[in-house]
């Protein structure tokens, strides 16, 4: 008789779950026609330009391996920028597969079994389970209601094993961006207790209600997280970059080495043509959508209007989230469990990155299943 295969599982999985997010998606083959509000990427294609350098770095033979730091050209481009942007001596970049790539990394090259890692809550989906992965401690620092960034309570749940702060602004899934004054604050509190913050930056392009800050402004030793899929559609390309101290983007690098090896060849040809192309009308065009759907659903849901990124996360008018989002697929709309992304199961986020037509009739559905 076969044994129990999952002998072969190590320990480290059992803590980590399938994304809610997967799940939705495994949903849509069953579905006919489904209005999909679950997208977690844009719903433009690749601008034609990054396609064309695509291509033709592909004709041209540049399909093998590069230097695991990634090509020098466009690691020039991403470090005039960052220079220029910071004046940070010691900051160094690394192109990487992807900024959860980056992030795998960076968890990795920092956290010892044991060693605490705050997050707020709602979080990204996958920061919560890296952690766990390396054997770190999440510790997760509630933002409900309106999703704003609180130091007093990272002060608070501080600890002498607190070794890593994770922040995402503008935020998935809350849409949520900080203020310049709460990102200064947590900057200068992670200098001060000498706390390594990683910020996650890959929805800086879209900024609806104020400019975008980041922590690295206040403090040279926050590393970055930033790639190209969220402001060109690239999310299927797998290229991002990380900036930061030297002494960590040297350590992911050396695993980088080890891992993924390098960022796609001719994707990293692409980023550089990408780095001079204007997304800017595609953020008008989400910032439109924004305000479209915020003012369709305020009257009938708790939310709070998202500054940034293409989320929304309202409260469920009855149930609990799960319940409201089993019910919204049973009427053909796709949308997330807030608890893939939280302790609590209150919430559920919807994506406007879609056609109008989508987004219309998706609003219609929502208004619908709140009058019940």
């Amino acid at each position: 008789m076969r044994e129990d295969p999952d002998r072969w599982i190590a320990d480290r999985m059992r803590l980590v779950e399938a994304s809610g997010i997967r799940k939705v998606f495994e949903l849509t083959k069953s579905l006919h026609d489904p209005v999909n509000l679950s997208i977690g990427q844009p719903h433009f294609d690749v601008p034609e330009p990054i396609k064309a350098a695509a291509k033709a770095a592909i004709d041209r033979g540049a399909n093998g391996y590069t230097v695991t730091q990634g090509i020098p050209e466009l690691r020039q481009k991403i470090h005039e920028t960052i220079r220029h942007r910071y004046s940070h001596p010691d900051r160094e970049v690394v192109v990487t597969s992807g900024t959860s790539g980056g992030l795998t990394l960076a968890l990795q090259c920092t956290i010892n079994p044991g060693d605490e890692v705050i997050l707020f809550d709602p979080y990204f989906v996958s920061y919560l389970h890296l952690v766990h992965l390396v054997g770190g401690r999440p510790v997760v620092i509630d933002t409900y209601p309106d999703f704003r960034l609180n130091v007093d309570k990272v002060r608070a749940a501080l600890t002498p094993w607190t070794k890593v702060i994770i922040v995402n602004s503008p935020g998935n899934p809350t849409g949520a961006l900080y203020s310049r004054d709460e990102l200064r604050d947590l900057a200068l509190l992670a200098k001060e207790r000498d706390i390594l913050l990683l910020s996650d930056e890959i929805y800086r392009a879209y900024c609806y209600d104020g400019p975008f800050c980041s922590p690295a402004e206040f403090n040279e030793d926050v590393l970055v997280f930033d790639g190209f899929s969220k402001a060109y559609g690239m999310t299927g390309w797998r290229l991002a970059y990380a900036h930061g101290p030297r002494a960590v983007i040297d350590e992911m690098t050396k695993l980088q080495q080890f891992t993924y090896v390098c960022a796609p060849s001719m994707v990293q040809h692409a980023g550089i043509a990408a780095w001079e192309f204007d997304y800017s009308p595609h953020v008008a065009d989400y910032h439109r959508k924004r305000d479209r759907l915020y003012e369709a659903l305020k009257s009938r849901y708790e939310l709070t209007k998202p500054g940034g990124a293409f989320y929304m996360f309202p409260q469920a008018p009855w149930g609990t989230g799960s319940e409201f989002v089993t019910e919204a697929i049973r009427n053909n709309l796709l949308i997330i469990p807030g608890k893939t992304f939280s302790h609590g199961d209150t919430h559920f986020r919807l994506s406007f990155s879609v056609d109008d037509a989508t987004l219309d009739r998706g609003i219609d559905i929502l208004n619908r299943l709140a009058r019940r």
